[in-house]
């Protein structure tokens, strides 16, 4: 099997919703592209269907292996938890025509992963990104999290890996 994965991040929001894909050859990151899906004015299942059909329209565009994607969390108001879990449902479904894993991660996870601290600021999480993938320019904030996404699911991949290695091992003694 291939060390070789391409993995869509994607940051769920019901206005901006943040992707990044990322090439990982090992532990490597190449940067392939980011950007921020931004839904129209107006009812909000036409900002869930932009959401779908954008999402959509990258999965078939860029193929990737994983999509790893922002859990929900607690909102300061349950109606904007709601309109959070709706946006992250829409961008799920869109996956789901594809033969792509699936892979969710609170945002506490993926900013440990990235930054060293679960109560990393957003512009921290943008300074590690632009770090770690040596990029030229800043993303966005939503774009720099979708790209986090991607990257805490190579670091945990990368564990689960190096976990079940030495598992196997002690298992032969």
């Amino acid at each position: 099997m291939s060390d070789s994965r391409r993995i869509l991040g994607i940051d769920p929001g019901s206005r901006l919703t943040g992707f990044g894909v990322l090439d990982f050859e090992g532990d490597r990151p190449t940067y392939v592209t980011s950007g921020t899906v931004r839904s129209p004015d107006g009812s909000f299942p036409d900002r869930l269907k932009r959401i779908f059909v954008s999402v959509r329209d990258i999965v078939a565009e860029y193929r990737p292996d994983v999509v790893a994607i922002e859990s929900v969390f607690m909102a300061k108001n349950a109606g904007s938890a709601l309109k959070l879990g709706h946006a992250r449902s829409a961008a799920l479904c869109a996956t789901f025509a594809f033969e792509v894993d699936v892979f969710e991660y609170a945002p506490r996870e993926i900013k440990q992963a990235v930054v060293g601290t679960g109560a990393a600021s957003k512009e921290q999480v943008q300074h590690m990104v632009v770090s770690l993938l040596q990029l030229d320019g800043t993303p966005s904030a939503d774009a720099a999290d979708a790209l986090a996404a991607a990257i805490c699911h190579a670091h945990r991949r990368a564990l689960r890996t190096a976990l079940d290695d030495r598992s196997a091992i002690a298992s032969m003694r």
